[in-house]
């Protein structure tokens, strides 16, 4: 499905990217920018929509626990930020491959001017082959400008540059029949070709410990993607080599297909 995909999103999510601790996951990290880098390499366009700013950011400033404040978000989103996009820099670097931040809201792809803006920044970026990185703009979060998760966050970015695809990574391997932590009988649906009340109501709850998403989230970014034409994968991160194979025509995690 993904061979002759051409401009692919990637989505990476707070429990990927951290260890329990909340501190950065360095091994992951790197691990997923050798991978994306050599994707980079072979002629694909690359966009990373990164989450775990608030939570590195939280253990930087020698909390115990992630604000629970819009403020103490903020703040932490500011600190967490510098030292991520250090990180990504640096590995994505020692892989030939350079990189430009973008920390985005609701309000700018809302906004017909804002959005034209920002869809002419990527394209120059594609132009210049750099990575885009992303981010929501956590240090002005509040509800009204911002989408809340980067799961959905990602489908608007996949939509913004016209991506042939949407590559969820998270610490779930993809969609299953029920929570595999409460039902030994959950098995994983390998494809989904449409996103009905059954498919949302086995998504279920988010089991993930510091980030803001969950399968229910990840059902509602696949829709909005797939409904635009872009097929959707969500699947583990821990292993990111795994994507080689879905770019091989092999299956890995949950395909929910385009419409």
């Amino acid at each position: 499905m993904l061979k002759d995909a051409k401009r692919i999103v990637f989505k990476v999510g707070t429990s990927t990217l951290t260890y329990k601790t909340g501190k950065a996951n360095i091994r992951a990290i790197k691990a997923i920018a050798e991978v994306l880098s050599d994707i980079q390499n072979s002629g694909i366009q690359v966009v990373l929509v990164t989450s775990a700013a608030i939570s590195i950011g939280a253990v930087k400033l020698g909390l115990s626990e992630r604000p629970k404040d819009t403020p103490g978000r903020q703040a932490a989103a500011t600190v967490g930020q510098c030292e991520l996009m250090f990180l990504y820099d640096k590995f994505f670097g020692e892989y030939g491959n350079i990189t430009g931040q973008l920390l985005l809201t609701k309000r700018d792809i809302d906004d017909d001017e804002c959005r034209q803006n920002l869809t002419n920044a990527f394209e120059r970026l594609f132009k210049y082959n750099a990575i885009p990185i992303i981010n929501e703009n956590d240090s002005v979060a509040v509800d009204e400008v911002v989408y809340g998760d980067n799961d959905n966050l990602s489908a608007h970015v996949a939509k913004l540059v016209r991506a042939d695809a949407l590559i969820i990574l998270s610490d779930i391997d993809g969609m299953f029949t029920a929570n595999p932590e409460e039902d030994d009988n959950a098995v994983l649906i390998p494809v989904v070709e449409n996103i009905d009340g059954e498919i949302e109501n086995a998504a279920g709850k988010s089991t993930s410990h510091c980030g803001t998403g969950g399968m229910a989230t990840k059902i509602t970014a696949a829709k909005l993607a797939t409904e635009a034409g872009i097929d959707t994968v969500v699947m583990n991160g821990s292993t990111p080599e795994d994507i080689y194979k879905l770019l091989e025509g092999r299956h890995v995690g949950t395909v929910f297909k385009a419409k």
